[in-house]
């Protein structure tokens, strides 16, 4: 899966997708996590990423063909979506 991951991190940046971070878990409860973060704009760009929309057809087909059979690299899933907040522009000013 994470071989898969990587490889749709290249299609996704030649394309203008956004940006997507790999990372694996090797010391929590559920060893052998992979975790895809994606970082987009606001909520839409994300939509839009997952649908696939502004990428070309070359690079769609692309994406399918690694992404075939990766339902049989998963055991369980989740979807989580985190708004990134932001520290105001006076905390921290004046140190």
């Amino acid at each position: 899966m994470v071989e898969k991951s990587l490889a749709m991190v290249r299609i996704m940046e030649k394309s203008g997708q956004g940006t997507m971070r790999v990372l694996t878990d090797f010391v929590g409860e559920r060893y052998w996590t992979a975790i895809m973060e994606f970082e987009v704009k606001d909520l839409k760009s994300f939509e839009d990423m997952m649908s696939g929309k502004g990428m070309s057809e070359a690079d769609g087909r692309e994406m399918e063909n690694i992404m075939k059979g990766y339902h049989d690299l998963i055991e369980h899933g989740k979807r989580e979506i985190y708004k990134i907040e932001q520290v105001p522009a006076a905390v921290g000013a004046g140190r």
